[in-house]
């Protein structure tokens, strides 16, 4: 079917997008999976040619547009390249709106430049050891010593852990227990007491550096508080819609390019004599893949449009996360089997989209809890 979501504008962005990364990222995309990290100058290409930053003000040094569909455009684009090591839908439409929206015009002086020119690369640090989706289990905390917090505590999984200049820090401010009480914090680069543990070794996303992070007595300015005390989980909850949805984003269009790439592959593979696209077993699973993704495809594509129109719930964010991604892993699991042994093979773009591709249904909250957020809207 024709989307209809985007207009020449978008278009025209969607070929600087394929432009940057067959310039920027696949020539060198090989070795950073070997390394285990992206290169700082790739994030400063990003920034010269306007990648990053999108919504941000343009006094900033952003691109002043609030249209998430240009925001799509670069997660389909990546996901399609097979590139989610170059994190620019994290800093970009994770890490920015907590910046714009809770800073103030100080802090927006101080950090969004950078942010935008690719000199200052973020993370948000939420994840623990003890608390993963259950933020209410965070044990991170910040001690009110007059002029500074005083936090303490540990985080784990941290996208760009290792590379961030500047990170977002859920603490605990007060004592009291699950929700009330935490507020959020920004960690910059050299702060005594700021350490980097290893960079994790996953299955998939090998270019994408994920770190576990320590905080000793980390002293942060006052100035560093992001929003209002005690205010962090609200904070959280109000911006969880943008990253689920761009997790869906990523995961449709996942699923698509794997049942693309498939789909030439069978009609080229012989087996018995014949190409695969005439058993009639694999044409049953290329038409229920194709329909699922096509229906997929209109919900996602609705929940672009409603969050560009800033319409978007965070119910109908929760199910175009959980149901993109889920299918995402379906489709993969189900190309990878089409392939046969060839699809086990690193060579093939079908065993790296299983094994990068299988995280989409944990992070951002994983698929158990999005299935309890819509549970609650409707039965209480």
């Amino acid at each position: 079917m024709q989307r209809r979501i985007f207009d020449a504008d978008h278009e025209a962005f969607r070929d600087t997008v394929r432009t940057f990364l067959a310039k920027e990222v696949l020539p060198h995309y090989e070795q950073w999976e070997k390394d285990g990290i992206t290169s700082r100058d790739a994030w400063r290409a990003a920034g010269r040619q306007g990648l990053l930053g999108l919504a941000v003000p343009e006094e900033y040094g952003g691109g002043g547009n609030t249209d998430f569909r240009y925001a799509a455009v670069l997660a389909e684009e990546f996901t399609r390249a097979g590139a989610p090591g170059l994190a620019l839908g994290l800093h970009n439409d994770i890490i920015g709106p907590y910046l714009v929206n809770l800073g103030t015009d100080e802090q927006k002086r101080r950090w969004l430049p950078g942010f935008c020119s690719g000199e200052t690369i973020t993370a948000i640090a939420m994840t623990e050891p003890g608390a993963g989706s259950d933020l209410q289990g965070i044990r991170t905390t910040a001690e009110d010593r007059g002029d500074h917090w005083l936090l303490n505590g540990s985080k784990t999984f941290i996208s760009n852990g290792i590379l961030a200049d500047l990170v977002i820090v859920v603490a605990r401010t007060s004592p009291e227990g699950g929700a009330h009480g935490l507020s959020l914090l920004v960690v910059e680069r050299g702060a005594e007491g700021f350490e980097r543990g290893r960079n994790l070794d996953k299955i998939g996303q090998k270019a994408q550096d994920t770190a576990e992070l320590f905080f000793h007595d980390v002293c942060v300015p006052k100035e560093n508080l992001l929003g209002e005390l005690g205010g962090g989980f609200v904070h959280l909850m109000n911006h969880l819609a943008q990253e689920r949805l761009a997790i869906a984003v990523a995961g449709i269009a996942a699923a698509e390019h794997l049942l693309e790439t498939t789909t030439a592959y069978v009609k080229e593979r012989e087996a018995f004599g014949r190409p695969l696209s005439k058993l009639q077993h694999v044409r049953f699973e290329i038409a229920e893949m194709a329909t699922e993704c096509a229906v997929t495809r209109t919900f996602v594509d609705r929940c672009i449009t409603d969050h560009s129109d800033g319409q978007l719930d965070h119910v109908h964010a929760s199910m175009a996360k959980w149901w993109a991604t889920e299918l995402q892993k379906r489709v993969a699991d189900r190309c990878l089997q089409l392939h046969g042994g060839y699809g086990y093979m690193t060579e093939y773009r079908v065993a790296r989209a299983f094994t990068d591709g299988r995280i989409q249904t944990i992070y951002g909250g994983t698929t158990e809890i999005m299935k309890e957020i819509i549970g609650r809207s409707l039965l209480g």
